[in-house]
């Protein structure tokens, strides 16, 4: 009786195959990348600069520990609380402007609708917010408490825009984007973006 051979298997395009396979994959596939937070950093200061003198009442300090707890003005506050605290300290107004006619003191920022308290801010161009974290704090704390400070510049900034203009600051910044050439649009974004400054200073990590 004749020995029966078994067939072979035709491997000749698997090679084939297996490329088509790999461009499929490379080009379907998508990676995750991590945007993290927009920052510009300030240019090196000449070497006759000398730093402006700064109120201790216009900066608002804020402390995360290595336990990812924060401080802020000194006392113990939930990440949910620093919005609103923060808006409080930016919006306060408490500075003394121009006096009108009859004498009486003016008003240093005419649109801030904060307490104007003498303890806090004077201005929102000189309401300065200063962060400082632990080498032991959590990178993902860091950024709940840098949206949250970003969170409370975009309330101020789309309310004085609403006022102003009748949208939202995001709305504004998001037509002009798409006509960089309008003047009109220009203006105006720069005007918000000037009333409220977003200042966040980090400070050197303790350790």
């Amino acid at each position: 009786m004749a020995r029966r051979e078994n067939p072979e298997i035709n491997a000749g395009s698997m090679a084939d195959i297996a490329f088509l396979l790999l461009i499929f994959f490379l080009v379907t596939t998508t990676m995750n990348v991590d945007s993290g937070i927009s920052k510009k950093l300030s240019e090196k200061p000449p070497a006759d600069y000398v730093p402006p003198v700064i109120k201790e009442k216009n900066i608002f300090e804020v402390n995360i520990n290595r336990s990812n707890e924060l401080l802020v003005e000194g006392e113990r506050m939930d990440v949910k609380e620093l919005k609103d605290a923060a808006i409080k300290f930016i919006d306060n107004g408490g500075g003394i402007g121009k006096p009108g006619e009859d004498g009486t003191p003016g008003k240093a920022c005419d649109y801030c609708k904060g307490e104007r308290s003498d303890a806090s801010s004077d201005h929102p161009n000189k309401a300065i917010i200063s962060v400082q974290s632990d080498r032991g704090t959590e990178y993902g704390t860091y950024i709940i408490v840098q949206n949250e400070l970003l969170k409370a510049y975009t309330v101020l900034r789309n309310r004085l825009c609403r006022e102003r203009y009748g949208m939202p600051f995001n709305e504004l910044e998001a037509a002009y984007k798409d006509d960089k050439n309008n003047e009109e649009l220009k203006k105006k974004v720069e005007d918000i973006k000037k009333a409220y400054p977003q200042i966040i200073s980090d400070a050197e990590p303790t350790s």
